[in-house]
């Protein structure tokens, strides 16, 4: 007798389903803890959980950048020629 395979729901994440949490963590660049979080909380629909990930992303906030001091600031732009020549032009008139 010909029994047919069971398709699997394209749009819930089967936990059990070693292959598919493999790629779920990798395209959503997850952990195995925070994938399993954020199902716990959210529940196992894929699109729910990639907008999930994506708002925790979001929510972090990066590191500014490392700026010089005010002091150096001040005289790059106290030094830049195209400065002056607009601030020369502007009082001719």
């Amino acid at each position: 007798m010909l029994r047919s395979k069971p398709q699997p729901i394209r749009n819930k994440l089967d936990l059990g389903d070693r292959a598919q949490v493999r790629l779920i963590k990798k395209r959503l660049r997850l952990s195995e803890t925070e994938l399993s979080a954020i199902v716990g909380r959210i529940g196992n629909s894929i699109s729910a959980i990639g907008k999930e990930a994506t708002a925790q992303r979001a929510s972090i906030i990066p590191q500014p950048p490392q700026l010089p001091p005010a002091a150096v600031i001040v005289t790059v732009v106290g030094s830049d020629p195209a400065a002056s020549d607009i601030s020369m032009n502007e009082k001719a008139p």
